[in-house]
């Protein structure tokens, strides 16, 4: 099965096996499957982020909800639960089994935090990948509930439809905001995006980390268990990775010589964004000002303006994290825990 369908002129494309359906920023489309082993997801990478925003203020720092990617492996057939209907069983390696209802999780204290969620599928500059002001209740009280063992390693959490996720205990018990949220920028998360209750972790991509429509948590080690995507090849443990990537202005674009403005996004999930810089057809690296950053979770809204002369010109963009690590330069391919490089576009001033 593959991780990705490329949704262009209301058609989806998958590249792998069974059938999966990942809707970025727009409707939906016809599915094509294949088949294959191991997910390839390095062909046919468009871009699908639509007309480029006429400035680098008019980019959005919150993604509306309605256009978070959304990627699962249940095609248009999301679980419609209602909030009577959903439960949550926590079992396996804990003090005491414990099951709550909806009705439980929403007498708790309601919290809210500002996170990056991303996909390991992404490409370098790519669109899977969104910010949003996330609201529930921490996943580690609940977990306390229960009471963790201490040897436990792993939180193999369940969607309603049956898909199993991995995640590190210490990911989630180490006092970062681990969310079983309900909420998305305020409002109530729709079907897509798991109404009515998933997982969010800051700092892990998607696949170990965000369970949608979350139903089970069993608590265990690694060795016990092997989630959905580890049995196809992807990495146990996979950290969000330091990148970048250039909103404004759009590959291929034309300006007239002088003053170019620049702006796009740059992430460094826990460690938080330190500066982002730019530099033009490989010379020195250039400062950039930061817009936005609400925390170390969440991404930066990033500008710089270059004096440009007449020419084709390559722009490439770069984030240093706020411990003074330089997002990594040399390329790898997303397969199996994360593309890295450099996102770099070409522009023509005249």
């Amino acid at each position: 099965m593959s991780r990705r369908a490329l949704i262009g002129s209301g058609i989806a494309t998958v590249v792998g096996g069974s059938v999966l359906l990942a809707l970025i920023n727009r409707g939906s489309g016809g599915v094509s499957t294949g088949t294959g082993g191991v997910d390839d997801l390095s062909d046919g990478v468009i871009d699908l982020r639509g007309p480029a925003p006429a400035t680098v203020e008019s980019l959005e720092y919150l993604t509306p909800q309605s256009d978070f990617f959304v990627i699962d492996t249940v095609g248009k057939m999301h679980p419609r639960l209602t909030t009577d209907e959903w439960s949550l069983r926590i079992h396996g390696m804990v003090d005491r089994e414990v099951t709550l209802s909806h009705a439980d999780i929403a007498a708790m204290p309601y919290v809210e935090h500002v996170a990056t969620l991303g996909c390991v599928s992404n490409k370098v500059g790519g669109d899977l990948i969104g910010t949003a002001r996330w609201g529930g209740v921490y996943l580690a009280d609940v977990l306390k509930m229960a009471g963790v063992d201490s040897a436990a390693e792993q939180l193999v959490s369940r969607s309603a439809d049956g898909w199993t996720c991995g995640t590190p205990v210490s990911a989630v018990l180490d006092g970062r905001p681990a969310l079983l949220a309900t909420h998305m920028n305020g409002e109530l998360l729709t079907p897509q995006h798991g109404f009515p209750v998933r997982m969010i972790v800051p700092g892990l991509f998607g696949f170990v980390s965000a369970t949608k429509w979350v139903t089970d948590i069993f608590v265990t080690t690694w060795d016990a268990f092997d989630p959905y995507w580890l049995q196809r090849g992807w990495a146990r443990e996979s950290p969000m990775l330091a990148s970048s990537r250039i909103d404004v202005p759009r590959a291929k674009s034309k300006h007239p010589a002088g003053r170019v403005v620049f702006g796009g996004f740059a992430w460094a999930p826990r460690a938080g964004v330190g500066s982002v810089e730019v530099r033009v057809d490989g010379g020195e690296w250039e400062s950039a000002t930061i817009m936005e950053q609400e925390n170390g979770d969440s991404w930066a809204l990033w500008k710089a303006d270059l004096d440009m002369g007449v020419g084709e010109h390559r722009v490439a963009v770069r984030v240093i994290d706020g411990a003074g690590v330089a997002q990594v330069e040399d390329e790898r391919d997303v397969l199996p825990s994360g593309a890295t490089g450099l996102h770099e576009i070409e522009i023509t001033v005249a």
